[in-house]
């Protein structure tokens, strides 16, 4: 049998010549019965055609199963053969002559061809086998030896389960003799050198080797060895070395399938979880995110929700927890009734450590009861390392991307506890300069009073959506006009059909805006429709026409119709610019009369936060006085953004409302800077309370209703104590009688805020006109 030619092809024919060859100088020395048995199978091929020389048909061999049998005894030993996975090939093009059943069951189709494909990164059928051809021809013709082995991996799916299995072949070529065909190069010193500085370039072999002078006869020996735990164990450590691993959706379920193939279970589900503070961030594939960041990428439970859970419990023992059953856990948290909703039933949890210290959890889970056992165990135990320095790594990316916003953003040190810095500054230098190992000490202010306010732009969502929403449907009539225009010119079919796809685009964006609509619009007209406009400019005049005027309604950087997007932009910016401006002119007023700490954000409007305390100043000092006076402060504050955001309003190209609403706590916190964030944060998790209503007040509503609480022209108090509601009141009054705020004050009951509750508000109109009048020297009286 011989093979076609492609530009690199060799000629091979299955012979059993190397075969009897080996019997012939190796085999019969050894024995005089097994020379008997040599003598006897010479004679009885001799009577056979269809085995001497190179056998043109392969499928005639199995009716001599009982030559053939025997004569591979030397190769393929009889004790391994109905258990092990082997056979013999064709030289070249690998199609199967005489196989073990093991051979068979997994690797041979319903047609006979070999099942499954070649791992990628370790040479195709083609790539190996031919760099293995010219390695037959540069030894056995030439004499040119090289210790070269390109390891063969076949993937095969499993017929139980259905997941892939990997399989290293080893092939031994000690039965591929190497014919020549008419007049072959002669090669010199240089040439043969050539050769061997190039055993792997089959484009320079080929120079030297012409595949058409050659032809491979005999068979190659295939032993199969099962490598799926290596090679899953390898895969996985390339995989969580990637950057997204198990930090996006697409990351973490590529490890989850390569785990299935490891485990041998195509049901198994994977978990993480990440130990942050009183925080857990559980990462699963089941968050819809493409991030690479651990904390975009993750959704979060409070510590408090898994005490006394199978996790902890696992972190507690410093070692793997295994869970017969997740639904006989007595008294189970609602985390693992979670767990067992989503079908688990037997569990493997790993705690992941780094040089001693927690980092979270690995779980994998079967739907199955008792299905998890030791040898899952052993083989959670080789990956846990992996992936505990994957999750340092992800929680080391996360720290680096909050550190370089802050290096950005915030890098001074605010004046107010300068002096304190300075202090720990000079005891650092001063430990230096002594020799001894030092850091920085703890800076840590405690019993401050929390002051917060934010002024939001009301619907910036709604009105961001609008305006996309409104840009594409622009542009798509611009590109609906090139179309009408050409094809009342050319009534084309396809121009029809981009006509009827643009007007069903139209009808559809009109209809409400998706969260894919902005890209796939851009796609479809860049891709398909724009791409047609410089063969239809030349059709007709009014098609020219219209062409320019979509050209010159594109932004000449984004390529896209921007104009309601840019106005709604710019509109925003010019409010967060004022307001922003407004509040630093104010907020260097009160510094003056008071020093205290300030923080203030800007998005879609601003927020500010002010921290006030003894521990603050350096003479320790603190007057309750000045505490009410800044309270007192943002009230006024308050009026004059709301008068400052209504002033511009006229201005904006498109008219935004404001919101505004102050958040009191009287009771004192502790805060704490993060070196490693270079910030304040709150010290404790009982001050944590007050950072958690902080960052979800905005979206609270009022009791009994889906009101939101904060209001254009109106300022939303927040409080949670009744003496903080007598004092809000207080300042209400005074404002009152000032002319800053409306006679109509509401009290409020709030809906409840995930992990807060009881909170209550105040609200009332705010007066736009009179608050202009309420100056800087009344706020400081």
């Amino acid at each position: 049998m011989t093979t076609g030619h492609t530009r690199h092809s060799f000629r091979s024919a299955f012979s059993l010549e190397p075969l009897l060859n080996f019997w012939k100088e190796s085999v019969t020395p050894m024995c005089s019965n097994l020379a008997e048995m040599y003598a006897d199978f010479e004679r009885r091929i001799k009577e056979i055609p269809d085995l001497q020389g190179t056998v043109e048909d392969i499928s005639r061999i199995d009716q001599y199963r009982d030559i053939i049998a025997p004569l591979m005894s030397v190769v393929f030993p009889a004790a391994a053969w109905d258990s092990e996975v082997m056979g013999a090939l064709t030289p070249y093009d690998s199609k199967p002559v005489y196989i073990s059943p093991e051979f068979e069951r997994r690797f041979i189709d319903p047609d006979g061809e070999i099942k499954g494909r070649f791992k990628e990164d370790y040479g195709d059928s083609d790539g190996g086998r031919l760099l293995r051809a010219y390695h037959q021809v540069a030894e056995k013709v030439y004499g040119i030896k090289h210790e070269f082995e390109t390891p063969v991996i076949r993937i095969v799916p499993d017929e139980k389960t259905g997941l892939d299995r990997y399989y290293r072949l080893i092939p031994d070529m000690r039965f591929v003799e190497v014919a020549t065909i008419g007049k072959i190069p002669d090669l010199d010193e240089a040439s043969r050198a050539a050769i061997l500085e190039n055993m792997t370039d089959p484009e320079v072999l080929k120079q030297y080797l012409p595949p058409e002078k050659f032809e491979l006869y005999g068979f190659v020996v295939i032993r199969v060895v099962d490598v799926t735990a290596s090679e899953l164990l390898s895969l996985l450590e390339r995989d969580l070395i990637d950057q997204d691993s198990i930090f996006s959706q697409d990351g973490l379920k590529k490890v989850k399938n390569h785990l299935r193939i490891l485990f041998g279970r195509p049901d198994l589900m994977v978990g993480m979880g990440a130990l942050q503070g009183d925080q857990v961030m559980v990462i699963s594939d089941n968050v819809q995110t493409h991030a690479s960041c651990i904390f975009t990428s993750s959704s979060h439970l409070p510590l408090s929700d898994i005490q006394g859970s199978v996790w902890l419990r696992a972190v507690e023992k410093e070692s793997l927890l295994r869970i017969p059953d997740i639904r006989e856990v007595e008294h189970p948290t609602p985390a693992e009734r979670h767990v067992a909703e989503t079908g688990a039933r037997s569990m493997l949890i790993s705690p992941l450590y780094y040089q001693g210290n927690v980092l979270g959890t690995l779980e994998i889970m079967s739907p199955k009861p008792n299905d998890l056992g030791p040898l899952d165990q052993m083989l959670i135990k080789q990956i846990t390392p992996l992936f505990a320095l994957a999750m340092k790594r992800g929680l080391d990316e996360m720290d680096n991307a909050v550190q370089a916003i802050i290096k950005e953003k915030c890098t001074a040190v605010h004046a107010s506890v300068e002096w304190r810095f300075s202090e720990a500054a000079i005891r650092h230098m001063d430990r230096v300069r002594m020799g001894q190992v030092s850091e920085l000490e703890p800076i840590v202010f405690k019993d401050v009073v929390p002051l917060f306010a934010q002024t939001d732009v009301r619907g910036s969502s709604e009105a961001r959506n609008r305006s996309i929403q409104s840009d594409l449907i622009d542009q798509l009539s611009l590109a609906g006009r090139v179309m009408n225009q050409a094809v009342n010119v050319r009534p084309w079919p396809l121009l029809q059909e981009y006509q009827y796809r643009i007007d069903s685009r139209i009808e559809e964006i009109g209809q409400g805006l998706s969260s894919d609509d902005e890209t796939s619009v851009s796609e479809f007209l860049s891709r398909e429709v724009e791409p047609t406009f410089s063969d239809l400019v030349g059709l007709d005049p009014q098609v020219a026409n219209a062409v320019i005027k979509y050209r010159d309604a594109l932004d000449p950087v984004l390529k896209v119709v921007y104009h309601k997007r840019k106005a709604f932009e710019k509109s925003v910016s010019q409010l967060n610019d004022h307001l922003s401006a407004y509040l630093e002119k104010e907020e260097a007023g009160a510094q003056a009369v008071y020093p205290h700490y300030f923080e203030k954000h800007q998005t879609d409007g601003l927020d500010y936060l002010i921290y006030v305390g003894a521990s603050l100043r350096k003479d320790g000092v603190l007057d309750s006085f000045h505490v009410k006076n800044l309270r007192l402060w943002q009230f006024m504050v308050a009026c004059g953004l709301a008068r400052e955001a209504e002033k511009v309003k006229p201005k904006l190209a498109v008219p935004l409302d404001s919101c505004n609403l102050i958040l009191v706590n009287q009771l004192p916190i502790a805060i704490r800077f993060r070196y490693d964030e270079k910030r304040f944060d709150v010290d404790g998790a009982y001050d944590i309370r007050h950072e958690i209503v902080k960052s979800r007040i905005d979206k609270a509503t009022v009791r009994g209703t889906r009101e939101r609480l904060t209001q254009p022209g109106r300022l939303a108090v927040v409080y949670s104590r009744q003496n903080e509601g007598t004092e809000i009141r207080q300042h209400i009054g005074f404002m009152q009688h000032q002319g800053c705020f409306s006679k109509d004050i509401e009290y409020l009951d709030l809906e409840d805020l995930p992990g807060v509750r009881g909170l209550k508000a105040i609200r009332v109109g705010i007066n736009l006109e009179a608050a202009s009048q309420v100056n800087l020297e009344q706020k400081r009286a």
